[in-house]
């Protein structure tokens, strides 16, 4: 009796130590993402001479809020925000709009060559940008779109991306066969299904694409490099690099707008958090 009721209590710090363990983990791991965040809001606030200083100052005395200030009106930055809104959220939404009916078409629908094309379309994600890069610009060239929002958006509104349909589709998947084939049976076409069934039920799905699409177009700055070249037309990763190209590069007022570009995603995530989670763990229930 003595040894079952040692093997039990043993067994419970064992099971206590491996959960300390693990939290202890994550505070680190959590501790070391948060560096860079926490430096950035740093060195915001610092002052010029405090931005060069050894040992580094953490903590600066005081705060010089008065860089925001200066960042936002030394550059033309409420068009830069302007126009990444824009390009942001009309990129976002053909997204959702061409990626949730492309999935809907390989996880519900049966067509010939089904398989095949989605197996096509998978094998899409292994071609890294570059490769893609020239041919992409030239054809943009010849259409006339240089130096125009349209090859930022555009191409959003034809499938959304691969992985967008294949997050999708594999959501799509989980959802009970037999709520469609009854919708069908009463005579709802495949259109009424899309937006009258799999939409409303698809959020948790649709919340994550949203905030992967938002970071993607947000933080964009190869494709603007490329396509834009009137400064009325930059977005603010654009903007940024003007803050390099001075003869004096002011660090602070770098940090200050950089950290202004960061929110939106950052408060977009939180509030759509759960979603997101809810979204990643259920398209991985099904294949």
């Amino acid at each position: 009796m003595l040894n079952i009721s040692l093997g039990r209590f043993e067994g419970k710090n064992r099971k206590v130590a491996r959960t300390t363990f693990v939290y202890c983990l994550l505070l680190g791991l959590g501790f070391l993402f948060a560096m860079p965040l926490v430096w950035l809001l740093s060195t915001s606030l610092k002052s010029n001479e405090q931005v060069g200083m050894w040992p580094p100052v953490w903590i600066p005395y005081p705060f010089v809020w008065q860089n925001y200030f200066v960042a936002w009106t030394s550059g033309n930055f409420g068009l830069y925000f302007f126009n990444t809104t824009l390009i942001t959220v009309l990129a976002t939404v053909g997204q959702l709009l061409t990626a949730s009916m492309a999935a809907f078409g390989f996880a519900r629908l049966r067509f010939p060559g089904r398989e095949f094309l989605f197996a096509v379309l998978l094998a899409t994600l292994m071609l890294p940008f570059v490769v893609t890069m020239i041919p992409t610009f030239i054809l943009f060239k010849y259409l006339g779109w240089l130096n125009s929002f349209k090859p930022l958006i555009v191409p959003s509104y034809f499938g959304g991306g691969a992985f967008f349909i294949f997050l999708l589709r594999q959501f799509f998947k989980t959802l009970p066969t037999e709520m469609f084939e009854q919708a069908t049976i009463d005579g709802a076409s495949n259109y009424r299904i899309y937006y009258q069934i799999l939409l409303p039920l698809s959020k948790p799905a649709l919340s994550t694409v949203a905030i992967f699409g938002f970071m993607q177009h947000w933080n964009d700055f190869l494709g603007p490099l490329i396509y834009l070249s009137s400064p009325e037309k930059f977005t603010l990763a654009l903007g940024l690099r003007q803050f390099i190209q001075r003869t004096e590069v002011r660090y602070q007022e770098m940090m200050a707008m950089a950290l202004l570009m960061t929110l939106p995603v950052l408060l977009v995530f939180f509030f759509f958090q759960q979603y997101f989670i809810r979204g990643v763990v259920m398209t991985g229930i099904k294949g």
